[in-house]
C-alpha cells in the first residue's frame, strides 16, 4: 500500500487497549481516497482487496461516520471512503441465558465483540419489492454490522412472539425481527 493510505497510517497513534478516540478528533477533511468496504465486509484499496487482517483492523479502528459519509480519521487528517452497505459484518453470535434474561453476543469480521442491548440495538430492514430482510446490529456510535445470513438464521431460531412480532431478547430489550406469520 502506498500513497495516501500510508500517509494516513503514519498519523494513527499507537494504543495498548481499546479503540482510538476518533470522536474527539476534528482535523480538516483532505478529500476522498480510493478505499471501499464491500457488502461482504471486504476492504479494498485502489480496487485490490486488503489481504492483511491486521491492516483492516487498524483502518476499522479509525473509521467514523459523519452524517451520511464514512471517513477514516487521525488527529491530523480525515479522508472519505466508500461503504457499500454497512462497514462491518456480524459473523458469529453466542447466546447466554434465555427468555428476557437472554444475552446475544456478536462478533464482527474485525473481531469486535459486543452484546446486543440498548447500546447495541438490532434492527431489520425489509426490501419493499422482494420482502427480503436485511438485519443489522450497531457496533459502536453510528456504525453498524450487517448480520450474516447464517447468524440471522440463528436469530430466527431464537425468536419468540410478542405483541404480534417475532423477535429476540438481549440485554433486557426485545428486538422485533419480523411480523408474526400467524397474524
Amino acid at each position: 500500500m502506498t500513497g495516501k493510505a500510508d500517509d494516513l497510517l503514519a498519523h494513527i497513534p499507537t494504543r495498548e487497549k481499546g479503540l482510538p478516540p476518533v470522536h474527539l478528533w476534528n482535523p480538516d477533511f483532505c478529500g476522498h481516497i480510493d478505499m471501499r468496504i464491500a457488502r461482504d465486509g471486504t476492504w479494498f484499496y485502489q480496487g485490490t482487496p486488503i489481504g492483511r487482517p491486521a491492516m483492516v483492523k487498524l483502518f476499522a479502528g479509525i473509521l467514523r461516520r459523519d452524517g451520511d459519509e464514512y471517513v477514516l480519521v487521525t488527529p491530523v487528517e480525515k479522508v472519505g471512503i466508500v461503504v457499500d452497505d454497512a462497514p462491518f459484518v456480524a459473523v458469529d453470535m453466542q447466546v447466554s441465558g434465555e427468555g428476557e434474561q437472554q444475552t446475544l453476543r456478536f462478533t464482527s469480521n474485525v473481531e469486535d465483540s459486543f452484546d446486543a442491548g440498548e447500546e447495541h440495538p438490532l434492527r431489520v430492514d425489509i426490501a419493499p419489492c422482494s420482502q427480503e430482510p436485511s438485519p443489522y446490529v450497531r457496533v459502536r456510535t453510528n456504525l453498524e454490522a450487517r448480520i450474516h445470513r447464517n447468524v440471522f438464521y440463528l436469530l430466527v431460531e431464537l425468536a419468540v412472539v410478542r405483541d404480534g412480532w417475532l423477535g429476540v431478547w438481549s440485554g433486557g430489550v426485545f428486538f422485533p425481527i419480523g411480523q408474526d406469520p400467524g397474524q
